[in-house]
């Protein structure tokens, strides 16, 4: 399996990000859409979520397709970047039509960047704007790092950020990840440059220095005084013709992207959330093994995006943590 031409969840054919940044605050948001509606599903297994319309993306619920998902920032408060999203789509005519009136469905999470050092002294809510702003630019390529949903990302020791990979499958289908990154564990191993990552790297995307000499599992970190700032939360898609339940189960089988990536991860303080997308082009030739290989490519890209987007986060005024360029002393790549 190889990363697919962008490295990017948009290698999925269809599949569209956008992302918007207020840079004073240190926040921003993530819509992934497309131009027709996809099959989504949700698996939570952090603590602490922050969700909007998740409850029906259960398979057994009769909505079974959205119009876009939204990562933001801001905690609760973040969740009004899912109405500006609503709100723009419903404007362009898209969304389900119910006798005459359009209601877009838009499913959405959140992660706690409100300690980041950005100045929160803000009136209005500001992440109605962003989730309008980041719905209008949606596109086939877009910014990692300091960026999105991932701009006021941090986690144990390190600046977070926003990170996305893809995989192209022997069977033809593509898979991509993409991670709005703000744990409160550790993305690297100990107090050295080496990720938890790094034996799912591919191509030198986070630095190639490969697995850490001498990693310890049971010797960790968490970010002490921003205990209560995290979430890792992710969208995982693919152009297989899954059903909602075979999505679900596609965002369970993700959720082993955020262990090896983070420790510790899933804890009672993060509100770990990955959605599932799944725009049917390319149907499944052998039902099981087909969607075992989809959920493990998933994981694989997952654990590779959350890598890079703390890898290709950008300095700022006031961080409380240092981007792992500045402490590692690396050139970007």
């Amino acid at each position: 399996m190889q990363p697919g031409p962008r490295n990017l969840i948009t290698d999925v054919p269809g599949i569209l990000v956008g992302n918007s940044e207020d840079h004073r605050i240190k926040t921003g948001a993530t819509v992934v859409t497309a131009e027709d509606p996809f099959t989504a599903a949700v698996h939570v297994m952090g603590g602490a979520p922050g969700t909007r319309e998740t409850d029906l993306l259960a398979p057994d619920r009769a909505v079974q397709q959205v119009h876009a998902l939204v990562l933001s920032g801001g905690s609760a408060l973040g969740l009004d970047a899912g109405s500006g999203v609503a709100d723009a789509l419903r404007a362009a005519g898209r969304g389900i039509d119910i006798r005459g009136q359009i209601v877009p469905i838009v499913p959405g999470a959140i992660i706690n960047d409100l300690l980041n050092g950005g100045d929160k002294d803000w009136t209005d809510n500001p992440y109605k704007a962003l989730g309008r702003a980041a719905l209008a630019g949606a596109a086939e390529t877009f910014e990692l790092g300091t960026a999105g949903a991932g701009t006021g990302g941090t986690t144990a020791g390190l600046k977070g950020g926003l990170g996305s990979a893809s995989l192209r499958l022997p069977s033809g289908h593509t898979v991509g990840a993409l991670a709005a990154v703000n744990a409160i564990g550790s993305a690297t191993t100990g107090d050295g440059p080496h990720f938890w990552a790094a034996p799912f790297e591919l191509n030198g995307e986070f630095g190639g220095l490969g697995p850490s000499p001498d990693p310890d599992p049971l010797r960790f970190t968490t970010k002490g005084q921003l205990r209560n700032a995290n979430t890792i939360i992710a969208v995982v898609a693919t152009d297989a013709a899954l059903n909602q339940a075979q999505a679900t189960r596609m965002a369970v089988a993700a959720h082993d992207g955020i262990a090896r990536a983070v420790v510790p991860s899933h804890t009672l303080a993060d509100g770990d959330l990955v959605f599932a997308a799944a725009t049917g082009q390319r149907p499944l030739a052998d039902l099981m093994a087909d969607q075992i290989a989809i959920g493990h490519a998933a994981a694989l890209c997952l654990a590779r995006a959350i890598a890079r987007g703390v890898y290709l986060a950008a300095p700022a005024g006031n961080d409380p943590f240092p981007t792992w360029q500045m402490r590692h002393g690396r050139k970007l790549t």
